[in-house]
Parts: structure tokens; sequence; C-alpha cells
């Protein structure tokens, strides 16, 4: 058993941890309400705008066929959006293991697969092994649309003059503080429902369909991404807040162990001097 100057270093140790993560836990729960607020107002438009996109995209043949042409995949790139700091459970780790499952589909066995990073954990794991062409990490430092468009507006040059056949953006869809769904979203082309033609048919467009498809196309592009990275920025504090819950609950159990560990150490510790004395004093009496 370790002698009780241990343990009380120990106890002090964790309490110490305990302290930190609970504080941890608190900051991250701030974060989330107002990153959860920002999604929650932004999806219905998103949604909207993305059935609009292709519903126009669908039935305008002009220059807007560019952002729909499938091709054959010969190279593909894919977006990788993960966290910049760490401490949030599987959070960047699920990333990671998404995109192992991405490479093995069939579609993608014989493809080129570049990546564009978005967050320093993932950037940190790909650039080992794989092609990253750009690290857009620094998005999380000022998260607004301006930088985010920045962002589209690479990946929209890319597919337009032909550098990648296929768009791909792997992120944590956020559903509550407990729970990210990790998604694989086709960013380019645009995936378009042949449904979506004939209620075209219930629009009219002034000036004209090509017009409106070529201004709002790109726009929604952007606005998918912002989504996906607005939706991974509210999923990291929940995983964050989370996995700080847990290690605060596990922190506090440890240091109950330990306290009780300390009184048995000590109620030994005591119960040997007592007995030391008893013996000497028999022995003096001898």
């Amino acid at each position: 058993m370790a002698n009780l100057k241990e343990i009380r270093i120990r106890i002090g140790s964790v309490s110490s941890t305990m302290q930190i993560t609970s504080a941890m836990k608190m900051v991250s729960a701030a974060k989330l309400k107002k990153a959860q607020d920002a999604i929650t107002a932004m999806r219905p438009y998103s949604n909207k705008l993305s059935e609009l996109m292709q519903g126009f995209s669908s039935a305008s043949d002009s220059s807007s066929k560019s952002f729909t042409e499938n091709r054959q995949l010969n190279k593909v790139l894919v977006v990788a959006i993960s966290s910049n700091r760490g401490l949030c459970g599987a959070f960047n780790a699920n990333i990671a293991k998404e995109i192992s499952i991405l490479k093995s589909k069939e579609k993608f066995k014989n493809s080129k697969i570049d990546f564009l990073t978005i967050g320093k954990k993932i950037n940190d794991t790909l650039s080992k092994t794989e092609t990253v062409i750009q690290n857009s990490s620094d998005v999380f430092d000022d998260l607004n649309y301006e930088n985010v468009s920045n962002i589209a507006n690479t990946l929209i040059n890319h597919f337009t003059s032909l550098n990648y056949d296929h768009i791909e953006i792997v992120y944590n869809s956020f559903k509550n503080a407990a729970t990210q769904i990790i998604k694989s979203e086709q960013f380019l082309p645009i995936p378009v429902n042949e449904h979506t033609g004939s209620e075209n048919q219930d629009y009219i467009f002034e000036p004209s369909l090509e017009s409106i498809a070529n201004t709002l196309i790109p726009k929604s592009l952007k606005i998918q991404l912002f989504k996906a990275i607005r939706d991974s920025f509210a999923s990291e504090h929940g995983a964050r807040m989370t996995a700080m819950h847990k290690a605060t609950d596990n922190a506090s159990e440890l240091r109950d162990e330990l306290k009780l560990t300390y009184n048995k150490a000590r109620q030994a510790s005591i119960t040997n001097e007592i007995l030391e004395i008893v013996g000497g004093a028999e022995a003096l009496n001898n």
C-alpha cells in the first residue's frame, strides 16, 4: 500500500484535474448554446435553398450544367472538417474513421483522392499519409460567411476547371449535446432529383431561369459548406461538454476511492503506532 504522502499528492492532483474539466465543461456549455442557436436557425434556409438549387439545375440546360455534370471519377477531393483542439472524445477520430470507409467504397476505389482540411486535428492525421492540397483550419478563428465563401469558391473553381471530378464533404452533424452524426455529403456535382423539374412549372422566373440558376447555385453551394462547418462547430462543443462531464464524474469517483484508501492507510498507521506503544509499555513493565 502506498504511503500517506503519496496518496495525499494523488488526491490533490485528481482534485485539480476535476476543477479543470468542470470549468471546461461550463465553457463548452456556454459556447454550445450560441452555436446551437446559429445552426438551428440556419437549417431551414439552407434546406430550402438546396431544394430550389436542385430544381433549377435540373431544369436549366445551359452553363449551370457544369455544376451537375457526372464524370468518370479519376480525381476526387474530400473536404474533411474537424476541430482545432482536442479533449472532445471521439469527435475527431470519427472523421478519420469515416474517411477510411469512404476510401474503401466501390465507386472511389480507382480514384486518386486528395484532401482539403478544415481543422488542425484532421490535418495532422491526414498530412502524414495523404495528399492535403490546402489546410483552412484558420476559418475557426473567425467563423463567418465571408471566410467560408472563399473556401467554397476554391472548391467550385477546382470542379469547373476539371481539376477534380467529384467533391465530398465529411463532417459531424449536430443532433444534440450528446449525439453527433457523421455525414458524408456530395458537394459537387450537385445531386439532381429528376422529379423536381416539373415543380418549377409553378414558378415564374424573372429575368430568366438561367440567370437565376447561375446566381443561386454558387450561393447555395456556399451556404451548404457554411452549414456543414457550423454543424461541426456546434457538434465540437457538444462533444467536448459531454467528454468533460464524463471526465469530471470519473475524477470524482477516483478522488473518493483515493480518500477511502487514504483513510484506511491512516487508520492502519494509527493502529500500528498504538500497538507499538502498548508493546513498549509491556516490555518496560516486564
